[in-house]
């Protein structure tokens, strides 16, 4: 596990809304493979480096939990590590800026590469599957109140997403809807730093992550042109439903293929 010696200043705020929605029209039925409907277990956001010798277990570990019912495991690269000789070729500023509002956001100030973010609410080392499960375990237990269904599918050219009612009693507070763009697997060759020489997989790789939309209890639909939103190198899609940049996930779906 390599530790970021300080947090630096919080990078920009993502932004941008794209458009918003809210009268459901009728379509054909889209096919079963087309859509995406997550009974949430836990949203993984594996915070990694290509320039981190302690990153490549847990990159390949995470293939693992992308198969599992109910999880959405995601990999966001940093630039944490840039300076170190080698400089990450999948990396974005802004993985960097929400790893570090999570780490404001929990009081601890804990940044450090492979780190595995749980439900936006629990952190641990992203080569530790024990603790990975744990914090499954515990997370989802104390969410399982204000757990929102969303789903997502591709339908007409458009992505159309979905976000059900709270449930009843629960606290709920205007929640931000994060679409994702994603690569589902990407080899990176190393030709520097400390993992020279190597041939390094990542899976679920997110390219962009954009606000699209805010929730405040009701049910919710959007619907956003996927040429629009889509970037190059991409073939997946992710919504997630959190409060604020950096808190809780109250929902999530990943749409296999767009």
């Amino acid at each position: 596990m390599r530790l970021l010696p300080m947090i630096a200043a919080l990078g920009g705020v993502m932004s941008g809304i794209l458009g918003v929605g809210t009268q459901v029209m009728a379509q054909d039925p889209p096919r079963k493979e087309q859509v995406a409907q997550q009974r949430l277990v836990a949203v993984l956001e594996l915070y990694t480096s290509q320039g981190c010798s302690s990153c490549p277990a847990a990159d390949a570990l995470l293939e693992a939990y992308t198969q599992r019912t109910g999880v959405v495991a995601l990999t966001f690269p940093v630039d944490i590590w840039d300076y170190l000789g080698w400089r990450d070729t999948l990396a974005n500023p802004k993985f960097t800026a929400r790893q570090k509002h999570y780490a404001k956001h929990r009081g601890d100030g804990r940044v450090y590469t492979p780190q595995v973010v749980v439900n936006g609410v629990s952190h641990v080392v992203g080569s530790s599957a024990r603790d990975i499960d744990d914090a499954i375990a515990a997370t989802a237990q104390k969410l399982a109140k204000i757990n929102v269904p969303v789903t997502a599918r591709i339908e007409a050219g458009r992505l159309v997403v979905e976000a059900g009612a709270a449930a009843p009693g629960a606290d709920i507070k205007d929640a931000t809807i994060w679409l994702g763009i994603v690569r589902s697997k990407v080899e990176v060759s190393v030709r520097g730093g400390e993992n020279r020489g190597k041939t390094l997989t990542y899976y679920n790789v997110v390219r962009e992550m954009t606000p699209v939309g805010m929730w405040s209890g009701k049910p919710l639909d959007i619907r956003l042109d996927i040429d629009t939103v889509k970037v190059p190198d991409s073939d997946r899609a992710v919504v997630i439903v959190q409060f604020g940049k950096a808190g809780p996930i109250l929902g999530a779906a990943l749409v296999p293929k767009i």
